[in-house]
């Protein structure tokens, strides 16, 4: 089941940035919070009461005015609601309801999705101010303070709720889904297009042609796949201000529920910002990431243009010096056919298991050839290790004082998994957990 996705949609100035923030923040216990991979954070991924979702935030909305900056802000911020399975919709207790509340009421009814009405900035203990907004249609009201964390795990509780029962994946188990992301006019649809054999999506040089992403199964060499192609922009008006949002924003809810992701990149422009950026959603989500560079019969090309744009790619790229790429076209389906045998490649490493004992043989041989730290004179000791989990690999390794794991160690260690083991295309995870050497 896909992770959710919680929209705070309101007017400016109600407190979704302070919720938001809050939602982000370093101490919030509730809170794990993701490292940034854009510098406008416009996701957090969360937990409440064991369900984990991500927050998505928007813009203050301001519907009927023709200012173009509310204009644009208005179109993100239902870009954000259209991806949204709940919608937390704030509002000002101290102004009370204001007209531009009930217009976002009236917007959000429309799309016949769960809203938990919060009414913030209700710091004291007399909440009577939130009976005003029963007004606006839209349910029980929830008193919040975000400024001073006042009854955010009642609304939390309230979102939750919604969340039982929730929409089921087509595919079964065996199954392999495969997300296909990237900027508008990268030629992700193209590519489905190419690898279904038929047009099951509208192709177009317009950039934001697809509105929603499409699942399609399908079946190639007796294995069953899932192509889920996410989409361009809903208007094509003023598309280039809306690019980078619309592009994260609905290339998470695909991100989440693939086993595979191929980050798709316009060859011709080269690898650029905003793929860097998407690239990181693929990593910090765990998903196995192919760079697939679209376009490649547009390149003007000499025997060593391919290693140069390899190269440059481990530069962007650092942060996932694991990924698969694949040079083709689409339009031609040049190579494309190499596309499906690294998707089984980087699955299979993905979902691979070792056994505890010849992971800790590994373990020992790296701690002998570079012994563990000592800070201030106390030496990291290292008892033991174990897979707890795949998709993707992740490992616990058992010391005497985690706050002696530094990360360049941490990273060597991952380093001799992986010459060890082939996790190629794919991140491991690895947890550091104190153990007493008695208890060994």
């Amino acid at each position: 089941m896909a992770k959710p996705v919680v929209a705070v949609v309101g007017r400016p100035n109600v407190g979704k940035s302070t919720f938001f923030n809050k939602m982000a923040g370093r101490r919030v216990s509730i809170v794990d919070d993701m490292p940034g991979v854009t510098r406008d954070r416009i996701y957090v991924d969360t937990e409440w009461c064991g369900h984990a979702f991500t927050l998505v935030d928007t813009g203050g909305m301001e519907l009927k005015s023709e200012d173009s900056m509310w204009k644009h802000i208005k179109r993100q911020a239902e870009l954000a609601v259209d991806l949204a399975d709940v919608i937390i919709f704030f509002t000002d207790g101290r102004a009370g309801v204001a007209p531009g509340d009930y217009d976002i009421a009236s917007m959000l009814r429309r799309t016949k999705k769960p809203v938990v009405l919060a009414v913030n900035k209700i710091d004291g203990p007399d909440s009577s101010a939130i009976y005003d907004f029963y007004a606006l249609d839209m349910g029980d009201p929830v008193a919040v303070s975000a400024e001073q964390s006042l009854g955010l795990g009642d609304l939390l509780d309230e979102v939750v709720k919604h969340f039982d029962g929730g929409e089921c994946e087509i595919a079964d188990d065996e199954t392999v889904k495969i997300a296909v992301v990237g900027k508008p006019n990268s030629g992700k649809s193209s590519l489905v297009n190419r690898i279904l054999g038929y047009e099951r999506v509208i192709v177009s040089p317009v950039a934001g042609t697809t509105r929603d992403a499409i699942d399609t199964p399908f079946e190639y060499e007796g294995r069953k796949y899932m192509l889920i192609d996410t989409a361009g922009i809903r208007k094509k008006a003023r598309v280039e201000e809306d690019v980078e949002y619309y592009s994260v924003v609905r290339s998470i809810a695909a991100i989440r529920r693939a086993d595979v992701v191929l980050i798709m990149a316009d060859a011709a422009e080269g690898f650029t910002e905003q793929d860097v950026k998407i690239a990181g959603l693929v990593h910090e989500a765990g998903k196995p990431g192919i760079v697939v560079m679209n376009k490649w019969d547009a390149v003007e090309k000499d025997d060593t243009t391919m290693n140069r744009m390899t190269a440059a790619l481990k530069q962007d790229l650092k942060f996932m010096d694991y990924f698969y790429v694949r040079y083709i076209s689409a339009l031609n389906g040049q190579r494309v056919g190499t596309v499906l045998p690294a998707v089984d490649e980087v699955y299979a490493h993905t979902s691979q298991r070792v056994t505890t004992g010849i992971l800790n043989d590994v373990i020992g041989d790296a701690i002998t050839v570079n012994p563990p730290p000592t800070h201030n004179g106390k030496r990291l000791k290292i008892f033991y290790c174990t897979q707890v989990g795949v998709k993707p690999p992740s490992f616990v390794v058992f010391v005497n004082d985690p706050k002696l794991m530094h990360f360049s160690y941490r990273r060597f260690l991952e380093n001799s998994l992986r010459k060890s083991f082939d996790f190629s295309g794919t991140p491991i995870r690895i947890t550091v957990r104190a153990k007493a050497e008695d208890d060994v």
